[in-house]
């Protein structure tokens, strides 16, 4: 079992689909200050504690500041069972819209 990762051009597809989580993996005030449409905020450091609650029938997409955390932490939940993707160069490589709070 392995895990992708997808470009930042391609996350546009994936955003607002029903089957699938975007998650960001930054702190709460980086999410706070930018974001990607629909993604919501699980701090890595919160991730084991929080990985209870997802979803193991849905893709998850992780994404961190440059794409390393996100790595790491699809590797873990990876092996957990978790349908995963990483996105590759994290938020500085993505160059659409960001929401913020």
């Amino acid at each position: 079992m392995s895990f992708d990762t997808i470009r930042t051009n391609d996350i546009f597809k994936y955003i607002g689909k029903p089957d699938v989580l975007i998650i960001d993996l930054r702190e709460k005030k980086e999410y706070d200050a930018g974001h990607i449409p629909t993604a919501i905020n699980i701090p890595y450091e919160e991730l084991d504690e929080q990985k209870k609650y997802l979803p193991r029938n849905e893709l998850l997409i992780f994404y961190c500041d440059r794409g390393n955390i996100s790595l790491l932490a699809a590797r873990d939940l990876m092996k957990d069972g978790y349908n995963i993707k990483s996105l590759y160069g994290g938020i500085r490589a993505y160059r659409g819209r960001l929401e913020k709070v």
